[in-house]
């Protein structure tokens, strides 16, 4: 089929599908502020706090230009042109196609669009195919590739799930908190008297507090320590150093100072600290509903033997519950420290919807990795076969 061909088929097919749609097209932004006004009017309907501009426009500006990402933001808009979605998205060469991901790289943990809430609640799967019927058309991407989305948020089921879509490679360790939890339901007695006995020894030191850094200097005061101590950690553990990565330091920063309408920050960092030192830290974002966290460290002191992490984290949990929070999530993946917390799982996935005949083998391609990954994951023999191969070419 000649470009001219696929190009018309397209077309028609997007005629078609948009009779039975109230998504009838797109309009496909390439700056961040010229999406902005839209973006942060979708703010407040259906959407993670992930997708947050000022979160993904400092990520982009910070490390997804550094790393010749380019914005690729689709909005979605009815017959009348009113915006019923925002697709925060930056393209990329992955496999030799153009390849349309979200926005905010391995520092977002939950991707998703931001809706119109009402859309969100009766997206139909009309609604999805012309979707990206109407990104195919415009002939700029040859494979969507949307990973690490929830299921559900809040209160409503996600839209893209109507697409094609798999498991991701993870799921999410999540505390669900009902209204009104008793503190005993949340984390069991037995625990909380291990984790104070464990504190008496730190409540020893001059000054010794929990807190949210609420102020500038508290927050910049706090992140100099963690880019000195997360190194060393990372190091101990053979890790590399993903925070030495260009623009990561500056992007975490950056969201760590800006504050969110109605109290908070882009990323709010919670601490464990004495007169003499910063304990430990826990660092996420929060939306009223739901805290989720993204990184974490701890002291390299003699203080560390006394679990001043799961003491933080504790705290934490009492906080937003107190706030009346609906969950909280530590972060994709199988770290033990989690199940201590989390008892629940939040099933994510992944979608890879080819967008031209290009793109058709790479979506392929994409969603055996996952799966690969997936299976590995699941099976002990084979995850620490992987885990060793891993050591040896490092």
């Amino acid at each position: 089929m000649t470009m001219a061909a696929a190009i018309e088929a397209r077309t028609a097919e997007l005629e078609a599908w948009s009779k039975t749609s109230r998504v009838t097209g797109v309009d496909i932004i390439r700056d961040l502020e010229a999406a902005e006004p839209t973006w942060r009017s979708f703010e407040k309907q259906f959407c993670t706090p992930y997708q947050r501009f000022d979160f993904l426009a400092a990520w982009q500006r910070q490390v997804g230009a550094r790393e010749g990402l380019t914005p690729f933001i689709v909005i979605g808009h009815d017959g009348e042109r009113r915006p019923l979605f925002v697709l925060p998205l930056t393209l990329e060469t992955a496999l030799g196609v153009r390849c349309a991901t979200f926005m905010g790289g391995k520092h977002a943990t939950f991707n998703m669009a931001l809706w119109d809430r009402d859309l969100a609640a009766g997206a139909t799967a009309a609604d999805l195919r012309t979707m990206v019927s109407a990104i195919a058309a415009r002939g700029e991407a040859d494979v969507l590739a949307l990973h690490q989305q929830p299921l559900n948020w809040r209160d409503l089921p996600n839209p893209l799930a109507l697409l094609p879509h798999q498991s991701s490679v993870n799921d999410c360790p999540l505390l669900a908190i009902e209204p009104g939890a008793e503190r005993t339901t949340l984390i069991s007695n037995s625990f909380r008297r291990r984790l104070k006995g464990k504190e008496r020894k730190l409540q020893q030191l001059a000054g010794y507090r929990y807190q949210v850094a609420a102020t500038d200097a508290d927050v910049t005061r706090v992140l100099n320590w963690f880019f000195r101590v997360k190194p060393q950690r990372m190091a101990e553990q053979k890790l590399p150093n993903v925070f030495a990565e260009p623009g990561v330091e500056d992007f975490i920063r950056s969201a760590c100072l800006t504050e969110v309408p109605g109290g908070g920050r882009v990323i709010d960092i919670h601490a464990l600290e004495c007169d003499d030192e910063v304990i430990a830290i826990f660092a996420g974002v929060a939306d009223g509903h739901r805290f989720s966290m993204m990184f974490n460290t701890y002291t390299m002191s003699a203080s560390a033997k006394f679990s001043p992490g799961l003491i933080l984290m504790r705290n934490i949990i009492d906080h937003y519950a107190a706030l009346n929070y609906r969950a909280l999530d530590l972060g994709i993946g199988s770290d033990e420290y989690k199940r201590l917390f989390c008892k629940s799982d939040e099933p994510i996935f992944d979608s890879f919807i080819p967008l031209s005949w290009r793109g058709r083998l790479a979506a392929s391609a994409m969603s055996g990795i996952v799966s690969a990954k997936r299976l590995v994951k699941r099976n002990p023999a084979l995850f620490d076969l992987a885990q060793n191969l891993r050591g040896m070419f490092r």
